[in-house]
């Protein structure tokens, strides 16, 4: 399986239409048969988990069961969604991701197949954190997500991040990238704070669902807010 993730910039003026292809974008992405899971996600503002929605940036995530070596959005999603970006002058960065470690599920399915826990894999790595949170358990999270998320911008390895979501405060996600696996766990196990989180969400019970998947990076293209965000890092 091949998973692609592309971040979809909207000029001001034609957010009412970004709107829109969340509905419209269902009916091509459903009848292309290579594509055996998707998601259509809205964004946050700072690139992590985010309460405030950034309405000129969204996301589509797919899992394509035939391999590929092309970014190309015409291939991956088919002409009416390309052909759409296009017409609305849309900035578009789009990552091709091989899955190769995965915990958890996502909307009940196993969404990248069946995959290790572990891997041997030991280069730059890309990380996908999702989580159903608890309608009861809103408040804690909140409370506790927003001082971690804000450190790992700064943190040792970091090279970038995208917060995205189906569904603003309850359905979240963090996509980020690392130089290496051993960088992305020293922030996440090895930051005190970062860890006593870990610790609440299993403890508490915070979400109804969660997983985390660890990619390596295929292939590349296109920009977000005018540059390559992996330019000279990968």
């Amino acid at each position: 399986m091949t998973t692609s993730l592309t971040i979809v910039r909207y000029k001001k003026r034609f957010i009412p239409f970004a709107f829109f292809s969340m509905a419209i974008f269902h009916l091509p992405l459903r009848t292309k048969k290579n594509i055996s899971f998707y998601k259509l996600m809205g964004s946050g503002k700072n690139g992590t988990f985010d309460k405030v929605p950034d309405l000129q940036q969204w996301a589509i995530l797919a899992v394509h069961d035939k391999p590929g070596g092309s970014s190309d959005n015409r291939s991956l999603y088919g002409s009416l969604v390309a052909g759409w970006w296009a017409f609305f002058g849309c900035e578009t960065f789009t990552l091709l991701l091989e899955p190769l470690e995965s915990h958890g599920s996502w909307s009940g399915k196993k969404a990248f197949g069946e995959l290790p826990a572990k891997s041997a894999y030991d280069g730059p790595v890309a990380v996908l954190t999702r989580a159903t949170i608890r309608m009861n358990k809103l408040k804690y999270f909140w409370q506790n997500v927003a001082g971690v998320a804000n450190k790992m911008a700064g943190a040792k390895g970091f090279i970038c991040s995208f917060g995205i979501g189906e569904m603003p405060w309850i359905r979240q996600a963090t996509f980020s990238i690392w130089q290496s696996k051993d960088d992305m766990k020293a922030f996440a196990y090895g930051m005190k704070e970062h860890a006593e989180v870990i610790q609440k969400t299993r403890k508490q019970r915070w979400y109804s669902e969660d997983m985390f998947t660890r990619f390596r990076i295929i292939a590349r293209s296109g920009t977000v807010k005018g540059e390559d965000p992996l330019a000279g890092m990968l």
